[in-house]
């Protein structure tokens, strides 16, 4: 098949950055002609340029114009949308619905049904606007880059494309990438029949580790929904000692080296790339995951898996999916510090069953999540998508718009 990648690059390079990169080269390995389309929010640098851009993210004219060009040029089978906030726009979906181009799109967080994408506030899991055609708590409180106006102007984008239907007519199939994923989805009103199940993977395989480095590692964003709090707040009560290696950068980095200088077992490793992580796992004892969101599926996990490293997770989402609590890891309250701490201490007590774990992770990895497992579920979505018929009745009312 000719496959057309699309991906709006995120300034802070994550999960969905390297899911997009593995997916494309499992592709192009497999002998799929495959061009990628990605762009990137390199110019939201202020307060302003974030207005602007949302604003743009109800319907760009000039993307539009550019996804014409591509079909015309590439004349692919498929368009893989992966994200299209903010630069590209719904604009690329209406294009390859009018040149009946069949569009997959995975859901890699919960954008459709949230402006800041994470179901999350300030008091914890924030369902607020999932159901609401035009989702204006999140303008009251500023859930885009804690800014009112520019999340006046995700809101309006939401609220536009549920009122014209666009998910639901321009899309043929979700990829959701774990069952509660779907469930969220689906309860919020996207059609079931159209969001298949397919979890990320990680290749190539790192191989197994041999976890003899004594430390726990936290690898992520340092944002406040992904826990940061939680996890420094659990070190301080900690009876037994053990060393914390955090990589990642964001907006609580500086919060994260001040409990570094002050306390003598968290180390702040910065930003690092995927090799440096993934030596880092072959040797930690424990992964840590303290999100207070509900993730759709943290790359991490599988990352873990693969290197047969145990994680200790929040009991929440996608991670209590995917992680089998006595299993291949511990699940603990989200967001209680103590109970993190002493399921920390509890782990690694028992290096007997610790070792038991790191066997079922990586089990799990070579069971579900490697590039073997995963490429025969893709090909199914795309031939799904492929053989489901166009659905031209909105014809009229999207090319109002364009």
């Amino acid at each position: 098949m000719r496959i057309l990648v699309v991906h709006n690059r995120y300034q802070q390079p994550g999960g969905e950055d390297r899911v997009v990169e593995a997916e494309s080269c499992l592709l192009a390995t497999m002998g799929h002609d495959i061009e990628q389309w990605e762009e990137n929010n390199d110019s939201i640098a202020s307060p302003l340029s974030a207005v602007l851009t949302a604003l743009q993210s109800v319907y760009s004219f000039e993307q539009a114009r550019a996804m014409r060009q591509r079909l015309q040029h590439f004349q692919p089978d498929v368009v893989h949308i992966h994200n299209f906030f903010p630069r590209l726009s719904p604009s690329i979906h209406m294009e390859c619905h009018r040149a009946h181009v069949p569009v997959v799109q995975t859901l890699h967080n919960f954008r459709l049904l949230c402006p800041a994408a994470i179901l999350h506030a300030a008091e914890g899991r924030c369902s607020g606007c999932a159901q609401r055609i035009v989702p204006w708590p999140a303008v009251v409180r500023g859930c885009y880059r804690q800014n009112r106006l520019a999340s006046l102007a995700v809101a309006n984008m939401l609220a536009t494309h549920r009122l014209l239907g666009t998910w639901n007519r321009c899309v043929r199939r979700f990829i959701a990438l774990s069952e509660n994923a779907r469930q969220t989805f689906v309860a919020a009103g996207l059609p079931a029949e159209k969001i298949m199940l397919k979890p990320n993977f990680v290749d190539p395989d790192p191989g197994m580790g041999t976890g003899d480095g004594n430390f726990a590692l936290f690898v992520g964003r340092l944002v406040e929904e992904k826990g940061v709090a939680t996890l420094l707040a659990a070190w301080q009560q900690l009876a037994t000692p053990l060393p914390l290696k955090i990589i990642g950068d964001g907006p609580l980095a500086a919060s994260v080296v001040q409990a570094a200088a002050i306390h003598p077992n968290i180390e702040s490793l910065g930003m690092r790339d995927r090799s440096y992580v993934q030596q880092t796992m072959a040797h930690a004892t424990i992964l840590i995951l303290p999100s207070t969101w509900d993730e759709a599926f943290p790359v991490v996990i599988a990352e873990a898996f693969a290197a047969g490293l145990p994680i200790v997770a929040s009991r929440l989402g996608a991670m209590a999916e995917l992680i089998e609590d006595g299993q291949t890891g511990r699940l603990f309250v989200p967001g209680d510090a103590t109970q993190l701490a002493r399921t920390i201490e509890s782990v690694v007590a028992r290096p007997r069953e610790l070792q038991a774990m790191r066997l079922r992770a990586r089990a799990q990895y070579e069971q579900k999540y490697t590039a073997a497992a995963n490429y025969p579920q893709l090909l199914a979505i795309y031939k799904a998508a492929r053989s489901s018929a166009t659905a031209p009745a909105l014809q009229s009312r999207l090319e109002a718009i364009g």
